[in-house]
């Protein structure tokens, strides 16, 4: 069953919540980008090891962008532009 988590940012910290991808539990941070105005969500795991970052695209209702893919086997997170919320599977 896919986990929705709404996208909040505030404007002097950045936007964090864990979650579990491929059974493990992990970090996710969104960080804004000054130089290429734009979000970034970097990926940690427990030990607090960078595992990926990427641009945070937004993904339109009838098709997903996998932010996390190449990197986790068995689970998908997209963001969801329409609803700014992030959709982990599974």
């Amino acid at each position: 069953m896919p986990t929705s988590i709404q996208f909040s940012p505030a404007i002097n910290a950045n936007f964090q919540f864990n979650c579990t991808l491929d059974t493990q539990p992990h970090t996710a941070i969104i960080t804004w980008n000054r130089y290429s105005p734009r979000y970034y969500i970097n990926i940690y795991n427990t030990a607090g090891t960078l595992v990926v970052t990427n641009p945070l695209i937004g993904s339109p209702d009838d098709f997903d962008i996998d932010l996390i893919y190449g990197y986790f086997i068995a689970s998908k997170l997209v963001y969801r532009a329409s609803s700014n919320s992030f959709v982990i599977t599974p």
